[in-house]
């Protein structure tokens, strides 16, 4: 399964981990991803979809169908 958020299309990026005398190594950052159920009442069904912890504020304050709509919109999800 792919680490990527399907309502902002979040994923990793990569970085480097920089020791204390300034060596740098490859390194990943991953999303904060949580697997999620959300009850849409415009249409009445529940949905499953894979969120980053920032998503989770966005539907809160925008709402789940809003949210949704524009996930569509900018070709994130397909759900």
């Amino acid at each position: 399964m792919s680490k990527i958020c399907e309502l902002t299309g979040k994923k990793a990026i990569t970085g480097h981990h920089v020791s204390f005398s300034n060596h740098k190594t490859k390194r990943k950052f991953n999303v904060n991803l949580k697997v999620k159920t959300f009850f849409v009442p415009e249409t009445g069904e529940t949905v499953t979809l894979k969120v980053s912890t920032s998503a989770l504020r966005t539907v809160t304050k925008n709402g789940i169908y809003a949210t949704l709509k524009s996930a569509r919109e900018n070709g994130f999800t397909k759900k």
